[in-house]
C-alpha cells in the first residue's frame, strides 16, 4: 500500500502537549496535518489510545476531516491513569499516512476521596508571612514513577531534595477561591533517590489573603501527595499530615502589590533536604478542608518568560541608582551584589521617570511595589523575589554597595506561557512599533488572568477590557485554555438573578455594567469563532442565557435599559477641542445596544447547539429591542439621541439601524471623523470596532487616516512619545508634557490595543469563516491603504500556519497566501475582472476556480497550499 506524504504532527489534548492531570473524562483531541502540496485535506482518521492494561480505544477509520477537538471515545478513565494515543490519517486521494509519533496524556484525581493527604497550617505560635514547612519519608527503589498532587490556600512553592519541582510561579493560581481551588500536577520521579527524601514548602498571602481588594481566608495552608508507583506495581502515598513542621524563613513580608522583603542572613541552606536538622522546627495543625471543590490546572503555567539587559545605568545626586530597561515590562529585576553583611537594598519600580530623573510613582497610587534585600555577607548574592511582581521600565536601587554595572541586573519578564500564534507587521515603523506595544500589553497583564494593568494597585481581572481585547489576544497568542480558565471563574461568580461581577474573580466592587458584564456573552462566543469550542459554548450556555435574562428584567416591558450603574463609553475623550463637542455617550443607548448584541449572540449559540425553540425565543426579544432602540435614540432624519461617534459606532457593529439609517449614520460618524482632523472620541467600548465599522460602511480610507494618526487623540501619538506598551488613557501625558491624573493613569493597560484585530484582519485580511469556526475555512480580504506600500501577518491556527501578505507596487498588487492543509481559503481579491488577476504567472482559470466577481472584487475558492496572486493596475 502507498503510504501518503502527508504528516500528522502536533498532537494536542484540550489544547496542551502531554498533559499531567487532566480532569476532562472524555478529552478532546487534535493533531495538524504537514504536507508541501496543494488541496491537501484530511478525509478520514483513526485514533488509537493505549493505558497500561491494554488498548482503551481504536477509533477504526472514521470518515471525517475533523481533526480539532476530536472527543474520545474509549473506555472510561481513572484517576492517574496514563495514556498513550496516536493518529493516523487518509488524504484526499484516499492514501494513508505513516501513523503518527505517540502523544501522552495522564488523569487528575477524579474524586475526592483519591486525597489522601490533610490540609495542614502551621503552629499558630509561628508568626511568619511566608513559612516553610517540610517533612522527610522513605523511597524504596526500583521505582516507575512519581507524581505530587499540590494546592495551597495562599501561593506556594514546592521543593523535593532541594530542588524547586517545577518552573511555575505563582501556584495555584487565582480561581474564584471560596468556588474553585486548583490544584497542580508534577512529574518528580527524577527528582527522588532510595532511601531518605525530603519534601518542602513555602507559603505566601498572594490573592488569597494579600491586599487585593478581598480576604479569602485568614489561614495559609498546605495540601501535599505524592504518589509513588514502584517498577513491582505497588502504591505509596506520602501526603501533608501532622508530622510535618514548620518555621519562618528569610522572606519576611511578601504581597502583591507591595513586594517582598527578604533577609540572607536569615536563609537555612539544605532546608528542604533529607539531612538538615529541623529540630528546632515547631509543628503544625491540621486545618479544615476549604468548601470549595479541587479542580485540576488545564491553563498554561506562569514562568520566567524572557530577560531584559539595561539600556542605562544612572548614579542620581542622592546616590541612588536608576536603570532603564528599555520596554515597560512585568516581572522582576535579578540583582548581584557584594557587600557587607546586614546592609539593605531597596529597588523600586516605576514606568516612567520625573522630569529630574527620579522615578514617577504617583500613578502607582498606594501600592508600594519595593522589593528590599539585606546582605548576608558571603560574597556574590544574588536576589530576585518569589510571590510578588512588579509593571516597570525603570527601577532605582538604594544602598547597593559599590558601583551599579549594567551586568548586575537583568529584568525578568514574567507572565503565562501562552505560545505565540501570531505576527504583524508592514511598511510603517510607528505602526510596527503600535504591534510591539500591543503584544507587550498582552505580557504585563496575561499573568494567570486577564488583568486591567500590572503596576498599581488593582491587577484585577476586568470583564469590559477582557472581552474587547479578546479577539486581539487571540491573533496574538492562543489564548484558548487561558480564557477558558477565566470563563469559568466568572460563570462561578455569577450572582443568582445573572448579573455579572466587573472584575472576575470578584473582589466586590460591584456587578450588572454593560460593555463589562456582556463579557459572559461575547466571549465565549469569540472563543467558539476563533479556536470552533463548541464544547465551552455548552458549559458557558446557562451563565449566557443568566446575563441576558438579568438585562431583560432590568429593561422591562419597554426593552430599554437605562437603570443601574454602568462605566458607559470608559475613558472616552475627555478633553476635545471646543470648536468641536464631545458629547458623552448616553450610558441608557450604550445598555440597550448590548442588550440587543449580547441578545443575538445568544440567539446564535442556542441555534449552534441545537437549543431551536430558545433560539427562536431569543431572535423574538432582539427584533424587540432592536425596535425599541430605534423609537428612543434614533430620530426621524437619523441623528441618534447621543450624536458622539460611539454612538454610531455601536449602532452600526450590533446592526441596530435600517438599511437607509446605517448609511445615514455612518456619514454622520464619517463627519464627525474629519471635523476633528481625523481624531477619534471613543473609549474602551467604542474604540474596539471604530476602524471595523469604517470599513464595513465604505470608510476604508478613513479608518486609514485614523490608523495613521500621530497626534492626540491617536494609537501613534503615545508612539511617537517612546510607548512600549498600550497606554490607559489616549493623553497619560499631554500634549503640553503634564500628566493625566494619577488615580487612573496606567502606562500598560491593553484595552486601547484592540486596534490589533482590525490589523490582522483588515489590513492583512486574515479571517475565520463564520459558517466554520476555528479557521477550518479562511477568509482572506486585505484591504490595502492609507501609506502603507506593503502588509503581512501570520497567525499559526490550530491547522498550521496561516499567512497573508501584500505588496503595491507600480506593476499593480501583489498578494500572497498561505492555507494550512485540512483548511479551505476564500480569497477577496480588489481587482475589477478575473482577468486582471493572475496567480503565479498563469491566469486564473489555469490555477484555481473564480467563485464569483462582484464590483471591484473577485472571489476565488482555494484548497491548501501556498498562493500567489497578481493584480494589474487599474486600466493596464
Amino acid at each position: 500500500m502507498t503510504v501518503s506524504p502527508v504528516r500528522v504532527t502536533t498532537l494536542r489534548c484540550e489544547y496542551l502537549t502531554n498533559p499531567l492531570g487532566l480532569a476532562a473524562r472524555q478529552p478532546r483531541l487534535s493533531w495538524r496535518l504537514e504536507a508541501s502540496g496543494r488541496g491537501v485535506r484530511q478525509t478520514a482518521c483513526q485514533v488509537r489510545v493505549a493505558g497500561g492494561d491494554g488498548d482503551l480505544w481504536d477509533s477504526g477509520q472514521l470518515a471525517t476531516d475533523q481533526s480539532v477537538n476530536l472527543v474520545y471515545q474509549g473506555r472510561p478513565l481513572a484517576s492517574r491513569q496514563r495514556v498513550w494515543w496516536q493518529v493516523r490519517v487518509w488524504d484526499e486521494h484516499g492514501q494513508a499516512t505513516a501513523w503518527s509519533e505517540t502523544a501522552t496524556w495522564e488523569m487528575g484525581l477524579l474524586s475526592a476521596d483519591d486525597w489522601q493527604a490533610a490540609w495542614i497550617t502551621p503552629d499558630p505560635a509561628l508568626a511568619a508571612a511566608c513559612p516553610r514547612l517540610r517533612t522527610t519519608f522513605a523511597v524504596e527503589a526500583p521505582l516507575e514513577t512519581a507524581r505530587a498532587y499540590v494546592t495551597s490556600r495562599g501561593l506556594y512553592a514546592l521543593e523535593l531534595n532541594g530542588q524547586a519541582v517545577s518552573d511555575w510561579l505563582f501556584t495555584p493560581g487565582w480561581t474564584a477561591y471560596d468556588k474553585r481551588l486548583q490544584y497542580q500536577v508534577y512529574d518528580v520521579t527524577h527528582l527522588l533517590q532510595s532511601g531518605q527524601n525530603a519534601l518542602g514548602a513555602t507559603l505566601a498571602d498572594g490573592w488569597f489573603r494579600g491586599r487585593v481588594g478581598r480576604r479569602y481566608g485568614e489561614e495559609l495552608a498546605l495540601l501535599a501527595q505524592i504518589v509513588l508507583t514502584y517498577a513491582d506495581g505497588r502504591v505509596q502515598v506520602v501526603g501533608s499530615d501532622a508530622r510535618w513542621k514548620a518555621a519562618a524563613g528569610p522572606i519576611l513580608k511578601s504581597d502583591i502589590y507591595d513586594g517582598e522583603d527578604y533577609d540572607a542572613r536569615r536563609e537555612q541552606p539544605g532546608w528542604s533536604t533529607s539531612g538538615y536538622d529541623d529540630t528546632a522546627w515547631m509543628g503544625v495543625r491540621l486545618s479544615g478542608e476549604p468548601a470549595a471543590p479541587l479542580v485540576a490546572q488545564m491553563s498554561p503555567p506562569v514562568r520566567r518568560m524572557d530577560t531584559l539587559r539595561p539600556v542605562s545605568v544612572t548614579l542620581r545626586p542622592n546616590g541612588e541608582w536608576v536603570v532603564n530597561l528599555g520596554q515597560n515590562m512585568v516581572g522582576w529585576v535579578r540583582l548581584r551584589a557584594r557587600g557587607a553583611a546586614g546592609a539593605t537594598l531597596t529597588v523600586r519600580h516605576a514606568e516612567i521617570l520625573n522630569p529630574d530623573g527620579s522615578l514617577y510613582l504617583d500613578n502607582i497610587r498606594a501600592a508600594r511595589q519595593t522589593n528590599t534585600y539585606t546582605l548576608s555577607g558571603s560574597g556574590e548574592e544574588v536576589f530576585e523575589p518569589h510571590f510578588t511582581w512588579q509593571g516597570f521600565q525603570y527601577v532605582s536601587i538604594a544602598g547597593y554597595p559599590g558601583t551599579l554595572t549594567p551586568e548586575a541586573i537583568t529584568g525578568v519578564v514574567v507572565h503565562s506561557d501562552l505560545t505565540v500564534t501570531g505576527h504583524f507587521e508592514c511598511s510603517h515603523p510607528l505602526i510596527n512599533q503600535l504591534q510591539h506595544n500591543i503584544v507587550w500589553g498582552q505580557k504585563g497583564n496575561f499573568l494567570d488572568i486577564p488583568t486591567d494593568c500590572p503596576q498599581r494597585d488593582e491587577r484585577l481581572g476586568w470583564t469590559g477590557d477582557a472581552q474587547v481585547f479578546l479577539r486581539t489576544a487571540a491573533f496574538n497568542m492562543d489564548v484558548a485554555a487561558f480564557f477558558t480558565k477565566w470563563l469559568r471563574d466568572l460563570a462561578a461568580e455569577q450572582d443568582a438573578d445573572g448579573a455579572v461581577p466587573f472584575v472576575v474573580p470578584d473582589t466586590r466592587r460591584g456587578v450588572g455594567a454593560t460593555g463589562w458584564a456582556d463579557a459572559a456573552v461575547i466571549c465565549p462566543w469569540t472563543l467558539y469563532q476563533l479556536y470552533g469550542d463548541e464544547r465551552l459554548l455548552a458549559e458557558q450556555y446557562a451563565s449566557m442565557q443568566a446575563w441576558v435574562g438579568y438585562m431583560r428584567t432590568q429593561a422591562g416591558d419597554g426593552l430599554i435599559w437605562d437603570s443601574g450603574f454602568h462605566f458607559g463609553d470608559w475613558l472616552a475623550v475627555e478633553a476635545p477641542d471646543p470648536q468641536f463637542p464631545n458629547p458623552v455617550t448616553d450610558k441608557g443607548l450604550i445598555a440597550t445596544a448590548f442588550f440587543a448584541y449580547s441578545t443575538a449572540l445568544l440567539a446564535q449559540t442556542a441555534q449552534r447547539l441545537g437549543h431551536t425553540a430558545e433560539a427562536a425565543e431569543y431572535t423574538a426579544l432582539r427584533a424587540g429591542i432592536q425596535a425599541a432602540f430605534n423609537r428612543e435614540f434614533v430620530t426621524p432624519a437619523g441623528r441618534l439621541a447621543s450624536n458622539a461617534q460611539t454612538a454610531y459606532v455601536l449602532a452600526l457593529q450590533f446592526d441596530l439601524l435600517s438599511p437607509a439609517g446605517q448609511v445615514e449614520a455612518a456619514r454622520r460618524l464619517a463627519a464627525d471623523i474629519r471635523q476633528r482632523g481625523a481624531h477619534l472620541t471613543t473609549g474602551f467600548l467604542g474604540t474596539s470596532y471604530l476602524c471595523h465599522v469604517l470599513s464595513d460602511h465604505g470608510y476604508l480610507d478613513l479608518a486609514y487616516a485614523l490608523l495613521e494618526q500621530e497626534t492626540y487623540p491617536s494609537w501613534l501619538y503615545p508612539v511617537t512619545l517612546g510607548a512600549t506598551t498600550s497606554w490607559e488613557r489616549w493623553d497619560n501625558i499631554r500634549p503640553d508634557g503634564s500628566l493625566q491624573t494619577p488615580n487612573a493613569n496606567s502606562f500598560n493597560h491593553y484595552a486601547f490595543g484592540a486596534i490589533g484585530d482590525w490589523l490582522y484582519r483588515v489590513v492583512a485580511g486574515i479571517n475565520p469563516a463564520p459558517d466554520e469556526p476555528g479557521y477550518k475555512r479562511i477568509v482572506f480580504r486585505p484591504r490595502p491603504g492609507g501609506s502603507l506600500t506593503w502588509a503581512r501577518a501570520r497567525l499559526d491556527s490550530q491547522y498550521g500556519p496561516i499567512e497573508s501578505g501584500w505588496t503595491r507596487t507600480n506593476e499593480g498588487l501583489e498578494l500572497s497566501i498561505t492555507v494550512p492543509p485540512n483548511t479551505e481559503g476564500i480569497v477577496y481579491v480588489p481587482a475589477a475582472k478575473a482577468e486582471a488577476v493572475t496567480e503565479d504567472g498563469q491566469a486564473l482559470s489555469a490555477a484555481t476556480g473564480v467563485v464569483e466577481v462582484t464590483p471591484g472584487l473577485v472571489v476565488i475558492r482555494v484548497g491548501s497550499g501556498q498562493y500567489a496572486f497578481r493584480v494589474e493596475p487599474a486600466g493596464g
